[in-house]
């Protein structure tokens, strides 16, 4: 599998793979995690604590402050795994490295499919590793 990293670091824990993208701006509470889009099929659960796995992003540039501040705060996925890059995405997490010493990877994968079916995934710099 084919690994391209937008931000580099470490990650490893339960997939939460989104049937469809998510804006951060007005679509996840940064205070909890929770998809607030109440027109999002998976509305009131939770990409905390999880390698969020997601087709691309969605919505405003808004949505860099917002994941920056969920990072800030612990809410935040600890990776991000997307089909196509995403600069507003990755921004998110080079922000809050830049003002709270916090990151998480963000990086591109050629088999998408693979990873949206994983159980969970091991993100090592340009490295996937995925577990059924």
């Amino acid at each position: 599998m084919n690994v391209t990293v937008l931000v580099d670091g470490n990650a490893s824990g339960p997939t939460f793979a989104l049937d469809e993208p998510v804006s951060f701006w007005g679509g996840v509470d940064p205070m909890t995690g929770t998809i607030i889009d109440v027109h999002h099929p998976q509305h009131g659960q939770s990409i905390s604590g999880k390698v969020l796995v997601m087709g691309h992003g969605r919505g405003s540039s808004g949505a860099s402050s917002v994941l920056s501040e969920a990072i800030r705060l612990g809410t935040a996925p600890i990776g991000i795994v997307l089909e196509t890059a995403d600069p507003l995405i990755a921004l998110g997490s080079v922000v809050a490295d830049e003002l709270y010493n916090k990151s998480i990877p963000v990086v591109v994968v050629d088999d998408f499919e693979s990873a949206q079916t994983s159980t969970s995934l091991s993100i090592a710099g340009s490295q996937l590793l995925l577990q059924d």
